[in-house]
């Protein structure tokens, strides 16, 4: 399923240390349309000065914004001010990011760490599952299963977390 891509062009701005551009408030609309809800985050993809990018658009300070991260646009933080040129269209293709099997295998084979991954916010959740389906080896991913389940067992940190 294609959706409409929208063109516009904004300047970059900042928010504490986060780029990013707003939205003409039709495309929002559009978008919003094109999602079927106003409410919560809306996966998206474009292009940031011709550079396709992939994203979650959020609303933050009571306003919808685009970050544009420095994968989007070479030293953006460094950029403030400057005009660039977007495409933005709602992403309607599942993000959805399966878990590893074996980190599934040890968080269903402990009931005290599937108690707290279940009571996890689901950003979280996609934090842990995320960080495991980046590994590249599977002598890391075993290791980091494993402090993954401490981490949920409130024994040690994980990914730079402290014990939940």
């Amino acid at each position: 399923m294609k959706t409409k891509t929208h063109s516009f062009t904004a300047k970059l701005e900042i928010i504490g240390i986060n780029p990013y551009v707003a939205i003409p408030e039709t495309i929002l609309q559009a978008l919003f349309e094109a999602a079927g809800k106003d409410k919560g985050p809306i996966p998206i993809t474009g292009t940031v000065n011709g550079k396709p990018y992939l994203q979650t658009l959020v609303k933050y300070a009571g306003a919808w914004r685009l970050y544009i991260n420095t994968a989007m646009l070479e030293k953006s933080p460094q950029r403030i001010g400057e005009e660039i040129t977007a495409t933005i269209g709602f992403d309607p293709k599942d993000r959805t990011l399966a878990m590893h099997p074996l980190l599934k295998e040890a968080i269903d084979g402990n009931p005290a760490a599937k108690s707290v991954f279940d009571g996890l916010p689901p950003s979280r959740k996609k934090e842990i599952v995320r960080y495991i389906a980046n590994l590249k080896t599977e002598e890391k991913i075993a290791s980091n299963i494993a402090k993954a389940i401490n981490f949920l067992l409130g024994k040690e940190k994980f990914a730079g977390r402290e014990k939940p």
